[in-house]
């Protein structure tokens, strides 16, 4: 309705960093407390660093923001015509 295509892309690279974001922080406590009880059954033990834990979230945010931004291309550039000829 008007918007340009880098202002939708935004708008919705926005919400679902968002929500990627709340998954994290839902997914950490959770998988510290798991695999810090599948690492004690180790001779050799490792210790759990944030950078682990950072470096996934940041690969789920890149993954997210490309999806939604390609997805966001393709659904803007299209011709309108096309959607209305099927429905």
């Amino acid at each position: 309705m008007g918007a340009s295509t880098p202002r939708l892309a935004v708008k919705l690279s926005r919400e679902f960093v968002l929500l990627v974001l709340v998954a994290n922080a839902i997914a950490w406590p959770v998988a510290y407390y798991a695999m810090s009880r599948w690492l004690q059954s180790f001779a050799y033990r490792i210790g759990l660093r944030i950078e682990t834990f950072a470096l996934a979230a940041l690969g789920a945010i890149v993954v997210a923001l490309l999806t939604v931004g390609t997805q966001t291309i393709r659904a803007a550039s299209a011709n309108p015509v096309d959607s209305l000829r099927y429905e």
